[in-house]
């Protein structure tokens, strides 16, 4: 989300923009990597140590996890690479050991699905190659499918313009040791060149990134990024895209920021080039092996939650209202945000799931967002501010409420990143009728509610510090939104029990320095079965957490 200011000529648009809304309204790893390993004999002791990026783990199942390294190389050989999972962070019990090849096909990037692990249990491992160790890694396996697990704790994070800041969200993060996964949900990178978003770091290539060659070495920079290593060393990842992995404001068949004049002219390779590098660059399992198209999928975590990850941006997506330059956008059923495959698989999946909570990790906001200039519009409750969200695709929002409503689906969440901001609030047919939606008061949880929805706050990609002052505001144009901040940088941690899920935002001090320094904002939860959402508190630690990787 967001754009620079561009020195392209743009066709015009009427009406607000999401990149309008969003600009105008308003450690040990790298030592581990620098020294040399004990390796086998004939090891070149003057050599460079090739796992410059560090190690990652995702999409964790009860018997599998998908491991992550790159190995870079001095030539263009084939690289033999070992992997060994070991069950304590001394590496003194070994369960296992496998061995791969690095090849230029995927950039010396190396992906193994590991299985034949134990369901719930945290793992430590290190990759070998060329006679060097990797930095030890740790992750940790799902539950077993109906297994009773007392509590879940999910950190959900996304928007990471490097060129905005630090990463210190990151370094917070992968400080907490009680952490099941950390789910990412898009803006992983950007693609603009240095200069054109953020002045803070320069990219890597200093272009704006459209060739594959591009795409690979703008990953492999924010993989070298310290806090971003730390965290993926410690935590399994389960990831989606949004859009800046490919352009900005892109869809199914183009992008805003895509003109054709940033050396790969067709939407469909630069939109290839991007998919490619980020499966082979991100620790995610294809649910069609080969097919880097597909990512939306489901993870289980026993009888206590379910996580549908959705693509809402590349898959089906068709072309936003904005970008038509059409001042308002009509209700048109011919027109989606997630696709019909996709969102018969999602009522599916929400149909037939027994886990007490039903999570739907995705990009964009789901719940309304309404402005209001006028008396006029006021009396009708506002007009939708930003139709890259689902605002402006009420055809799909409104077959999942009627999913929701005629199965009597209960507990379920949505996910949310992509506007650089966090909020927290209702999901309703029509929070501005009161005769379909009335907000509670104070502790009180209003009715007409049929799910609840958090929104994570950036990394690092700039807010809406302008409207900061006039936030509230908002909140009284949108009755069914209970949280807003537009200005602060850091994370959502999700605690979930039997009884509730809650979130609590988590902010760091600044993102100009290094500064690992970080706060608790607020936190909201939704009981099981209520729908809705009362003020919730700050929860504690989980005592017998594993210990962080060495």
């Amino acid at each position: 989300m967001g754009s620079p200011v561009r020195g392209r000529r743009k066709a015009i648009r009427r009406g607000i923009s999401r990149r309008d809304f969003l600009r105008g309204a308003g450690g040990s790893a790298i030592a581990a990597l620098s020294a040399c390993s004990a390796g086998g004999d004939g090891d070149d002791r003057t050599a460079i140590n090739p796992f410059q990026h560090g190690v990652a783990s995702g999409d964790p199942l009860p018997g599998a996890v998908i491991f992550w390294t790159r190995v870079t190389p001095e030539a263009g050989e084939t690289i033999p690479v070992t992997l060994s999972v070991y069950a304590d962070r001394a590496l003194q019990q070994k369960v296992g050991q496998t061995r791969v090849d690095a090849t230029s096909a995927r950039d010396w990037t190396v992906k193994i699905d590991y299985a034949g692990l134990t369901p719930a249990t945290t793992y430590y491992y290190q990759f070998s190659a060329r006679g060097f160790d990797s930095p030890v890694g740790r992750t940790r396996t799902a539950p077993a499918a109906g297994a009773v697990i007392d509590r879940l704790r999910i950190a959900v994070v996304s928007c990471s313009s490097l060129a905005h800041g630090q990463f210190n969200a990151y370094g917070a993060l992968a400080q907490r040791n009680d952490l099941d996964a950390v789910m990412h949900l898009g803006d992983y990178i950007y693609e603009y060149g240095s200069g054109e978003y953020g002045t803070a770091r320069a990219y890597e290539p200093a272009n704006e990134i459209a060739t594959l060659s591009d795409y690979r070495t703008r990953h492999a920079q924010y993989k070298r990024d310290p806090n971003l290593m730390e965290l993926h060393r410690q935590n399994p990842f389960i990831t989606v895209w949004d859009d800046h992995e490919t352009a900005n404001d892109s869809y199914r068949d183009g992008a805003e920021n895509h003109q054709g004049d940033e050396g790969v002219p067709d939407w469909f390779l630069r939109k290839a080039n991007g998919q490619q590098a980020y499966d082979e660059w991100m620790p995610i399992r294809l649910p069609t092996p080969g097919d880097p198209n597909r990512i939306y999928r489901e993870l289980g975590y026993g009888a206590l939650v379910d996580i549908v990850m959705l693509d809402t941006r590349l898959y089906a997506r068709s072309l936003q209202c904005e970008l038509q330059a059409q001042q308002t956008c009509p209700d048109d059923s011919s027109r989606s945000l997630a696709g019909e495959e996709q969102l018969t698989w999602l009522e599916t999946k929400l149909k037939n799931t027994t886990a007490r909570w039903k999570l739907i990790g995705q990009q964009v906001m789901f719940g309304q967002l309404k402005v209001a200039g006028t008396p006029e519009l006021l009396a009708n409750g506002g007009v939708y501010l930003n139709m890259d969200q689902w605002d402006g695709y009420r055809s799909d929002r409104d077959r999942l409420f009627d999913l929701i409503q005629n199965e009597s689906l209960d507990n379920v969440v949505v996910l949310t990143g992509d506007i650089h901001t966090s909020w927290a609030m209702d999901l309703s047919r029509d929070p501005n009728n009161l005769l379909v939606y009335r907000p509670g008061l104070g502790s009180q949880p209003a009715s007409g509610s049929l799910a609840v929805e958090f929104v994570a706050p950036s990394i690092t990609s700039p807010g809406l510090d302008q409207l900061a002052p006039v936030q509230n505001v908002i909140r009284l144009l949108n009755p069914h939104m209970k949280y807003v901040d537009l200005s602060r940088h850091g994370y959502v941690l999700l605690d979930i029990t039997d009884e509730r899920c809650q979130a609590e935002w988590w902010y760091v001090d600044t993102i100009e320095t290094d500064n690992l320094a970080e706060s608790f904002g607020t936190a909201f939860a939704t009981v099981a079965g209520v729908n809705a959402l009362t003020p919730g508190t700050q929860s504690t630690p989980r005592e017998d957490a594993p210990a962080l990787a060495p």
